[in-house]
């Protein structure tokens, strides 16, 4: 079944930004609702955004206004934008199929000055 990679995790100063990738493999990720959790150190997972296979997007309240999830589906890709990022923003970030047990394996975001 398909494999999920993401890409993109950096260190960054307070109030930059960052893209994501989720790239998919062996599979076509058109089929598929998507997601982008996140877990910060000694922390739990917990979901940032959300996307369907038709464009309909949902955000966690830490990142409506800040946080842009979108698709590419010619691409098997999924992004993340990120902006004005924050400390507390510090975790690993993970791409999601929704409704599956498949995740990528992570990429580092640290916030820091």
């Amino acid at each position: 079944q398909v494999q999920l990679v993401e890409s993109g995790g950096d260190l960054v100063e307070p109030g930059g930004s960052l893209t994501l990738s989720c790239v998919g493999h062996g599979g076509w990720l058109s089929m598929y609702d998507m997601a982008w959790y996140r877990q910060p150190p000694g922390k739990s997972r917990e979901v940032v955004a959300s996307i369907a296979t038709y464009g309909r997007t949902g955000y966690a309240d830490f990142a409506e206004g800040r946080f842009s999830i979108s698709r590419d589906n010619p691409k098997a890709t999924v992004y993340l934008q990120m902006n004005n990022l924050k400390p507390e923003d510090t975790a690993v970030y993970f791409c999601h199929i929704e409704r599956s047990d498949i995740w990528g394996q992570g990429t580092q975001v640290t916030v820091s000055s």
